[in-house]
């Protein structure tokens, strides 16, 4: 009892005290001890992103190195359990196809200017952004076309123009990072304002409690860092290794990284009380918290891509044909958290559905949980001869790229010299391709989470997972006939027992 007693108090503790300080930050986002307003060479005329990265080194002496070797920066990783190389520039995905070919459009997100080409020095400190993170005025913008620099001229893209943003008055106004400053980049993943995620989108800018109970302005408000905790500028939290299974619990500072990207390091293992909500806490070692508290994603009012298929490209629909929708029921699976990508050299085959990720899971893995996705579906592009997917060119001034040319096999071949890929020459389209998107925000208030039905019933969210038993879903004969036998023998035993009682009360009246 005092064990629980002090998980509950902890959790309350911690939540209390993020609270206490995220709402602060929402009356004074800077809170620093420098103005900086009064650095001389801030003053100083700052005409380009990377002249105010170098006026920032000169107090901030180890800020580009530390970002040098993050995931922000690099674009890359390598997956501790399946030594996967991982990133942007290998990994296909079923959006734009690759980054490669596509750079100074795809790169517009990058933390960093100048990333044209496969040739970019991730070397060099002033190329690194400080001001896409840390920018608080709303006035920075990147331009859709130039690597990740800020239009240095007015220019428009799209029929939106970009104006020259006032880089001295934003670096005098830096300060720490907010939903904002995140979601400028993450929000509007491949291309658009939840296109990509399913659950991040621009209606986190300033949600309320029905949509995340977490970020909610009037609320606990709180930011990305709140949860994806940094140090050294290195973000805690990747989807390129999720924590499907955190057994840890609570994390105190001094004993952990301090990161808080999962439920269980502010809820520890049984967040819900210890009354009739027992029964849901034993559901913790087999289904994720996010399964119950995300009952539908896309749900701030901002549509969400759910296939693409590039068969349809042409000149009247350059796009393809694109399906979208909103307020989707998630898709589940048992997730161990080992993802897995088809890279460009993996064999495919193209008469079956492709699966751009892959993971493990089931509920004999004791590392594995039930999980909601969003899944991504599409036809994209591979090569007939070698059955490997491919990199395209899609945007650029490239008389190659498909915008401009319209010819797929142009497209292709240019990409894929690009890397010193081999191509035959010959395309066609993959019939389905799927990307899995795991889900963790759009955390909806404990009211709107899943009731015991939505999954206990035949046609209940879980109906589609197999090798278990789940009651009310499955039946198994001589399982059912033992518990009706319970139910009738309990029947039973109640009858003869209020049957006992009232002969006896007879029997005592009689003997008075």
């Amino acid at each position: 009892m005092k064990i629980r007693f002090l998980n509950s108090f902890l959790t309350l503790f911690i939540v209390c005290n993020i609270a206490i300080v995220h709402s602060a930050d929402t009356d004074d986002v800077n809170h620093s001890t420098a103005d900086h307003e009064k650095f001389k060479i801030l003053q100083e005329t700052l005409s380009t992103g990377p002249e105010v990265t170098k006026a920032c080194l000169t107090c901030h002496t180890e800020a580009a190195k530390q970002v040098h070797k993050t995931i922000h920066w690099q674009w890359q990783f390598t997956h501790p359990d399946t030594h996967q190389k991982l990133g942007k520039k290998n990994i296909i995905n079923n959006f734009c196809g690759s980054i490669v070919g596509n750079y100074s459009h795809c790169t517009s997100c990058h933390a960093g200017y100048g990333w044209e080409d496969g040739n970019f020095d991730f070397t060099i400190e002033e190329n690194v952004d400080c001001l896409v993170c840390h920018d608080t005025t709303g006035t920075y913008k990147k331009f859709p076309l130039d690597a990740g620099h800020p239009a240095y001229e007015e220019k428009s893209y799209n029929g939106i123009v970009f104006k020259v943003p006032d880089l001295n008055y934003i670096a005098q106004n830096i300060g720490k990072t907010s939903r904002k400053s995140c979601g400028v980049c993450h929000f509007y993943g491949a291309g658009g304002d939840g296109v990509k995620h399913g659950d991040l989108d621009s209606s986190l800018f300033e949600p309320d409690k029905d949509l995340d109970v977490h970020m909610d302005v009037d609320g606990l408000n709180f930011n990305c860092a709140t949860c994806h905790t940094t140090d050294n500028h290195e973000v805690q939290g990747s989807r390129y290794t999720t924590v499907a299974k955190d057994e840890h619990g609570i994390d105190i500072p001094g004993r952990t990284n301090n990161s808080r990207a999962t439920c269980e390091s502010c809820h520890g293992m049984k967040p819900h009380l210890s009354n009739a909500n027992s029964k849901i806490n034993d559901h913790i070692n087999k289904i994720t918290c996010q399964t119950c508290h995300i009952p539908e994603y896309a749900r701030g009012g901002v549509l969400t891509l759910t296939n693409w298929d590039r068969s349809e490209a042409n000149r009247n629909s350059p796009m393809g044909k694109l399906e979208w929708d909103e307020e989707l029921i998630p898709e589940y699976a048992w997730y161990s958290g080992n993802m897995q990508f088809t890279l460009l050299d993996d064999k495919i085959d193209p008469t079956k559905p492709v699966n751009i990720n892959h993971f493990s899971g089931s509920y004999d893995d004791p590392n594995a949980r039930i999980w909601p996705f969003k899944i991504m579906r599409g036809r994209q592009l591979y090569d007939k001869k070698t059955n490997n997917l491919v990199v395209f060119k899609v945007f650029g001034e490239d008389k190659a790229a498909y915008l401009k040319s319209f010819n797929w096999n142009d497209s292709i071949k240019s990409a894929m010299d690009s890397i010193g890929a081999d191509y035959s020459g010959e395309y066609g389209f993959v019939d389905s391709t799927l990307m899995y998107w795991p889900l963790s925000h759009m955390i909806a208030p404990k009211e709107d989470a899943l009731g015991c039905a939505d999954c206990h019933s035949k046609e209940g969210r879980l109906k589609n997972l197999t090798g278990f038993y789940m009651p009310g879903r499955d039946n198994n004969i001589w399982l059912d006939r033992i518990g009706w036998l319970i139910v009738l023998s309990t029947l039973i035993g109640i009858l003869l027992h209020g049957l006992g009682r009232i002969v006896f009360n007879i029997k005592r009246k009689r003997s008075k």
